[in-house]
């Protein structure tokens, strides 16, 4: 059989033909999956649809250069039911959640918020399954920052966090008894502060005694004295909280 030599020329026309770029009808990969989208330079690039054949998990959304990319919605295989549920529902960057965006988790709690790199980051609001609600600053997928936390049964905790717990000056409204805690706190626990009556005798169970008046000479010196230790260890685990007061 004759060999039939083509020139460059035709070698480069043919090599620009069959790459895929604009709209294409679906594309399927060796491994089964699927693409009805856009493409650029042999690339998802644009608008498009991705279902995985694996995990039936489906991306709708923006694309660029390979990668979700813009806006879009990632959505999995429910396989009891062979329904598709929806999991995120937002902003993307390389691939990655980034940006605002919505998640919805397995148990029903909800993550509308801020995102970095797939971590919650920035500003967000949680709603846990036990119907708990943090609203405020996150860091590295965990509350960092100034936030407030609204429990279900009615008290609720506004203040500074650190690693997911409560560190740093903060808050704690004991709603249902008429109580007020303000100090500082070290790892989810109060570890120095002042407790008070608030609003005592509006609510439903209120608290049988009242808190006594303290008696100090100067109980800001007291209190303050017994702060300092803790700032300290605080501001050494978390230097951005600046915890510390100006007149130290």
């Amino acid at each position: 059989m004759p060999y039939l030599q083509t020139s460059k020329k035709s070698r480069a026309l043919l090599d620009i033909k069959s790459q895929k770029c604009g709209l294409r009808h679906t594309i399927f990969s060796v491994i089964g999956n699927e693409y009805t989208g856009e493409w650029q330079d042999n690339k998802k690039h644009g608008k498009g649809t991705q279902v995985w054949k694996k995990s039936g998990a489906i991306y709708h959304g923006e694309w660029k250069f390979g990668k979700p990319d813009g806006y879009g919605t990632y959505s999995v295989l429910i396989p009891e039911t062979k329904e598709l549920a929806k999991k995120y529902c937002g902003e993307w960057k390389y691939g990655k959640k980034h940006g605002y965006g919505m998640y919805l988790y397995n148990n029903l709690a909800v993550y509308e918020g801020e995102w970095s790199e797939n971590q919650r980051s920035g500003w967000g609001r949680m709603y846990y399954e036990s119907r708990d609600i943090y609203e405020g600053e996150w860091m590295k997928d965990k509350n960092n920052g100034q936030g407030i936390i609204r429990c279900a049964n009615g008290n609720w905790y506004e203040g500074t966090w650190g690693e997911g717990k409560k560190n740093g000056d903060g808050k704690f409204y004991y709603s249902d008894k008429g109580q007020l805690y303000e100090g500082i706190w070290l790892d989810g626990v109060a570890k120095c502060g002042t407790l008070s009556d608030f609003g005592r005798n509006e609510e439903p169970t209120p608290s049988k005694c009242q808190i006594p008046q303290v008696r100090l000479v100067d109980m800001q010196l007291v209190l303050k004295e017994s702060e300092e230790a803790y700032l300290e260890t605080i501001n050494s685990k978390f230097p951005l909280h600046n915890t510390l007061t100006e007149n130290e």
